[in-house]
């Protein structure tokens, strides 16, 4: 949550989020985030508008998705890499929605979901910014996503904010790209 706080508050495009929780924990977890960060978190519906400067939640039991349009959905199809909502549906779709403009995160987690959809966004051209696993409570994400890709960008958690902030408004970032060893 110290990421979303250290975000501006305007002039940020839409943030999506996707979590592992259960279905009737997302309201709490909004009310818990808004509060304590300050943000505009929402829970995602079927077929809003993404608006800059608000974060978008995936709620528990369903998968988001971006259509090509932009708007999000919900599907309730089956679980991907045995999460209801998968990281890689929301990855995948706003891959082929935003293209070489969208900027995705993966940060730590205890699965490989994520990984296929930063393949994804790789492939078309997207920006990736990926957790240095060695700064992850759980490095297995992180870890899944550098076995499939180089990202632009491996960060510890310290740097993130200062990252973002940097490709969004266009300033040289302070995270440290691939390749740079």
């Amino acid at each position: 949550m110290n990421l979303f706080a250290s975000l501006p508050r305007s002039d940020m495009p839409p943030i999506f989020v996707v979590i592992h929780i259960p279905r009737d924990s997302t309201q709490d977890f909004v009310t818990h985030f808004n509060t304590r960060c300050g943000c505009r978190m929402v829970e995602i519906e079927d077929k809003q508008v993404p608006e800059g400067d608000r974060v978008y939640l995936a709620p528990g039991g369903y998968h988001a998705l971006l259509e090509r349009d932009r708007r999000l959905s919900l599907s309730s199809d089956e679980p991907v890499n045995h999460a209801q909502p998968s990281i890689d549906v929301l990855f995948e779709s706003a891959a082929v929605a935003y293209g070489n403009r969208l900027l995705a995160v993966l940060l730590t987690g205890a699965s490989s979901d994520g990984a296929a959809g930063m393949a994804r966004i790789d492939a078309l051209g997207g920006t990736t910014i990926v957790q240095d696993p060695t700064t992850a409570r759980s490095p297995v994400m992180p870890k899944a996503a550098l076995a499939l890709i180089r990202p632009d960008h491996l960060v510890a958690p310290d740097v993130l904010a200062d990252t973002i902030r940097d490709l969004v408004s266009g300033a040289q970032p302070r995270g440290m790209m691939h390749g740079d060893g």
